[in-house]
C-alpha cells in the first residue's frame, strides 16, 4: 500500500504542474515508460534517488513533504514477511492489502474467511483440494496462522464478515472447534449468516471482500481457483459496497447468528 500511494502521489503532483509524462521523463533522464510504470504502481522497489530527482521537477521544496514522499519510498522497499513464503502465497498481493487495511467486510459462501480459519479446518481445506504433501501443507498452514496475526495488532482492522449458511453445514464433528472460533469472534468484529430461507441473495455471484485503508482508496478484492483481482475503480468499489450493505440487511443480526452457530454446535 505504500508502493502503491507513492505511485498516486506522484502521479497528482506532476498533473498539479500541468507536466506531461514525456516532458518529465525527458527532464529526469528516465528511460521510456518508467514514470509511467512508476506512476501505474508497477515498479517493485522504489528508487530514493528517482524520488528525490522527480521532487525537484515539480518544486517540492518544503522538507516535511519530501521527507514525507522519501520516507515512503524507503519503506516501500522494505520486503513484507509474506515474501519468504512465495511457495504458499505467490506474490502476497492480498496479504499485504490485508495487513495495511484498518477495515475488512468479507463475504463468503463457501469457507469460513482465512483470518478465522482454526488450523484443522485450514488442514482440511488443504485436503480438499488434494494439496497433500506434508512440507506443503505445513508451509501454507504456518503462513496462513501468521496472516491471522493482525487480528491481534494493537491498530487491528476491523473486521465485518458475512456467510452463507452453507459454510456452517461444511463444517464436520472433527472441526468443531472451528465452530466454536467462529463463536469466539467479539467487539468490534462482525459476523453474520445468510440462512437458507432467504434463498438467492447479493453475493449469489461470488465472493467478495472489501478493504478500507488510513490514507488510501478502498479497493475490492476478488479471488477464483485460478485467479486474483483487485478493484480500483470508484464505479466498482461503490457497487460492491451497495452489495455488501444489502447483504447486512438480508443476512441474520450478529446475535440471531450467534444463535443459528451456536445450535450448529450443539448437534455435532
Amino acid at each position: 500500500m505504500r508502493r502503491k500511494r507513492l505511485s498516486r502521489r506522484l502521479r497528482e503532483l506532476r498533473e498539479a504542474r500541468g507536466l506531461t509524462s514525456e516532458e518529465v521523463t525527458r527532464r529526469a533522464g528516465f528511460s521510456r515508460g518508467k514514470l509511467t510504470r512508476m506512476e501505474r504502481d508497477e515498479w517493485t522497489r522504489p528508487n530514493p534517488a528517482d524520488i528525490e530527482t522527480l521532487l525537484d521537477i515539480y518544486k517540492v521544496t518544503d522538507p516535511d513533504e519530501r521527507e514525507e514522499l522519501l520516507t515512503l519510498a524507503r519503506q516501500a522497499r522494505q520486503r513484507g514477511w509474506w515474501v519468504s513464503y512465495s511457495d504458499a502465497l505467490g506474490r502476497g498481493a492480498y496479504v499485504g492489502l490485508e495487513a495495511e487495511a484498518t477495515r475488512i467486510r468479507t463475504v463468503e459462501l463457501m469457507l469460513v474467511p482465512g483470518l478465522l480459519q482454526t488450523e484443522d479446518y485450514i488442514r482440511a481445506v488443504l485436503h480438499g483440494d488434494d494439496i497433500t504433501a506434508p512440507e506443503e501443507v505445513d508451509r501454507r498452514v504456518e503462513a496462513r496462522l501468521l496472516r491471522q496475526q493482525i487480528l491481534t495488532r494493537a491498530d487491528s482492522p476491523t473486521l465485518h464478515v458475512i456467510i452463507d449458511e452453507s459454510v456452517l453445514r461444511k463444517i464436520t464433528p472433527p472441526l468443531r472447534h472451528q465452530m466454536q472460533r467462529l463463536l469466539d469472534l467479539q467487539e468490534p468484529h462482525r459476523l453474520q449468516v445468510l440462512p437458507d430461507r432467504i434463498g438467492p441473495h447479493a453475493a449469489a455471484t461470488g465472493a467478495f471482500t472489501i478493504l478500507e485503508f488510513a490514507e488510501d482508496p478502498t479497493v475490492v478484492y476478488l479471488e477464483t481457483t485460478d485467479s486474483s483481482l483487485i478493484l480500483e475503480e470508484p464505479e466498482e468499489v461503490r457497487r460492491h459496497e451497495d452489495r455488501f450493505n444489502r447483504l447486512c440487511t438480508t443476512a441474520l443480526p450478529p446475535d440471531e447468528s450467534r444463535e443459528l452457530i451456536q445450535r450448529r454446535l450443539d448437534d455435532l
